[in-house]
């Protein structure tokens, strides 16, 4: 029989976080956690241990680290064509020497 290694308790979890949630929250990760048949102590364990580890590795590389939703947005940031200013347009007009 296979185990699955997310719903098998880890020998060092030896210090207990605890977190205030709102309701809403505190549904979602319940429902996350029913998904992948484990309890939600072993979700967040799962889910939030490797995210922070990948957030360390970035910081310490010196890297930025998106996750995809940020990636899209920073993506259609770049992409949209910016709205300058009537300030900005002046300063333009002054370092090409048109004012």
């Amino acid at each position: 029989m296979k185990t699955n290694p997310a719903s098998v308790k880890s020998s060092s979890a030896t210090s207990s976080l605890m977190v205030r949630l709102d309701a809403e929250s505190k549904k979602c990760l319940a429902e996350a956690a029913g998904l992948r048949h484990i309890s939600v102590s072993d979700y967040v364990r799962t889910v939030t241990v490797p995210q922070a580890r990948r957030e360390i590795r970035a910081a310490r590389e010196e890297v930025i680290s998106l996750t995809p939703e940020e990636q899209l947005a920073f993506w259609n940031a770049l992409n949209e064509t910016p709205k300058l200013t009537a300030a900005q347009r002046r300063l333009g007009a002054i370092m090409r020497g048109e004012a």
